[in-house]
């Protein structure tokens, strides 16, 4: 029978199960996980929330079945998909579940992965870009070249799985310059944008660099863009000091009411506005939205548009998503992906495995974090 990982809310154990081949509903896709992706949120929710769960929503492998109202798949496919966030048969998992929206085609120049750095790093990104910051898309923009007045954005976080599809989207926009923050891989950001900032040498340098770029660029010293793809440890603060705060946008990952150094005070002027950008939304009111973008990312990445991220493959296959999910947790990953190959998982032992999880004495202070807020 099919095994899945159940990630404990310790992050210090999982328990392997055995599970019947997901059957799927109308407008679900089942597939047989060749590659699963992993990202900060697979430890976050069941960390926060002491809930146990498959957790992975990076899903790459093949069509087993379809439901009787998918008309865009078949068995035998190669996909990728974005798994909807705390629903079952996730993708640490031989088989896994995904809406048909959230779905695409793998190009026959991609593996599997390279396929499974995209759905929840790619879609995130585009939420953020073209539903949120409302940026021309690729596929309506006009290059700058050709008259149009230059248009900066700061990536904050540029070398994150996030933040590096964010500046590649932003190049296939028209953006210019595009600034990128980042830290130890100041050398993989210096390929993704025009000029590359290093938060650790203090946020008054990081600020009087953007501003020195802008000036040098010769378009003021605040920017009307920003997407903070950290969100956290003092980037929200940051990004206040050099967004345009007459008429500038920003775009979070995490929602700062919750994240912010000073979570009751914190606020936006009133001539910024700011958007949490939260991809589950991509299965709510913005599922026309993931729909169009998912097949998009196909053809992106078909003609060569789009690359995908770095990876590192964790040992093991679902032996090793406690190992992936722990590096993760720690800051271990820079400018890489961790993926798993399935049928690298070798025998599995069902039941708990690694230490044993202690119970809660209190709750996560983010036991009810939001989609958004």
């Amino acid at each position: 029978m099919p095994k899945q990982v159940i990630i404990q809310g310790s992050i210090e154990a999982v328990e392997f199960i055995e599970t019947p081949i997901p059957i799927p509903e109308d407008k679900q896709v089942v597939i047989k996980v060749v590659v699963s992706g992993a990202n900060p949120k697979d430890w976050k929710y069941p960390f926060w929330k002491d809930l146990p769960s498959n957790s992975g929503d990076d899903i790459a492998g093949i069509v087993h079945s379809v439901g009787k109202n998918v008309y865009e798949f078949k068995p035998g496919d190669r996909v990728a998909a974005l798994h909807e966030a705390l629903t079952d048969n996730g993708s640490f998992a031989e088989y896994a579940v995904a809406p048909d929206s959230t779905t695409f085609h793998i190009p026959q120049n991609i593996s599997f992965e390279e396929a499974a750095t995209i759905p929840v790093a790619a879609l995130t990104a585009a939420v953020a870009l073209y539903a949120d910051l409302k940026l021309p898309a690729p596929f309506d923009s006009i290059h700058p070249t050709h008259g149009r007045k230059k248009s900066p954005i700061v990536i904050y976080g540029v070398s994150s799985a996030v933040g590096a599809f964010a500046a590649k989207f932003a190049r296939l926009s028209g953006l210019d310059p595009i600034i990128g923050v980042a830290g130890r891989a100041g050398d993989f950001a210096k390929a993704l944008v025009d000029y590359v900032v290093d938060y650790r040498k203090g946020e008054d340098i990081l600020v009087a660099s953007i501003e020195e770029i802008l000036l040098k660029e010769g378009l003021g010293s605040k920017v009307p863009y920003v997407f903070d793809a950290i969100s956290e440890n003092g980037s929200l603060e940051a990004t206040l000091r050099f967004v345009d705060l007459n008429g500038g946008t920003i775009s979070t990952v995490l929602p700062p009411k919750l994240f912010a150094k000073d979570k009751d005070s914190f606020e936006y002027p009133a001539g910024v506005r700011a958007f949490n950008s939260a991809v589950p939304l991509v299965h709510s009111t913005l599922r026309d939205f993931g729909y169009v973008w998912s097949r998009y990312l196909s053809r992106l990445l078909e003609d060569g548009r789009l690359k995908t991220h770095p990876y590192e493959v964790i040992p093991g296959g679902l032996n090793g998503v406690l190992t992936g999910l722990q590096k993760l947790k720690d800051g271990k990953a820079s400018a890489v992906k961790y993926v798993f190959r399935i049928e690298d998982t070798g025998n599995v032992m069902l039941g708990l495995a690694g230490r044993p999880t202690v119970a809660r004495t209190q709750p996560h202070p983010l036991r009810n974090f939001p989609y958004s807020a």
